[in-house]
């Protein structure tokens, strides 16, 4: 069980994955958790950091696709003014999102990365999938109701992987 929410990599934020190391993989999507991974679960839009990131995505040619499980209003006011493509209401960690997210973008999953902050949605749901995944900390100290549960569950797996030397990350909790 543990392989199936050990990342493929850990990064402290979106800004900290490399690109041009994308690029050299053949990488040309992402599929990308919104709330706590982009920005703020409470945040309603883009910061000028996320806005410059998602530039550089497409100038590399890359495409991102948002897979949230939040609800539609939440990630349409986010994702809609900055013409990126989403799925709302995603059910994470089942597959349907990540499949639908890569047939919209014409893409096949060795050439897809998933991102997100939660083990037991994003990073569960990508690796089922065989996806290259990353786990980011989450950018928020605080989460809404329904992720509480999750992160005690993340927590017990954390601890573990830390004690047995496969993470390093102080600040996650």
């Amino acid at each position: 069980m543990i392989k199936k929410v050990m990342p493929s990599q850990f990064v402290e934020t979106i800004h900290d994955i490399d690109i041009e190391e994308l690029r050299a993989k053949n990488i040309r999507a992402v599929i990308t958790d919104l709330d706590n991974t982009l920005v703020e679960w409470h945040r309603p839009d883009a910061t000028p950091e996320v806005l410059a990131w998602l530039s550089r995505m497409r100038e590399a040619g890359i495409q991102v696709t948002v897979v949230s499980n939040n609800n539609q209003e939440r990630v349409l006011r986010f994702c809609e003014p900055l013409g990126i493509r989403f799925i709302w209401a995603a059910r994470k960690p089942l597959n349907r999102a990540f499949l639908r997210a890569i047939r919209e973008m014409g893409v096949r999953i060795e050439e897809t990365v998933v991102i997100g902050d939660q083990l037991f949605t994003d990073i569960l749901g990508g690796n089922l999938l065989g996806f290259h995944t990353i786990l980011v900390v989450p950018v928020a100290g605080t989460d809404g109701f329904w992720t509480r549960f999750n992160r005690r569950m993340e927590r017990i797996a954390l601890y573990w992987m830390r004690r047995k030397g496969l993470i390093t990350w102080k600040n996650h909790s």
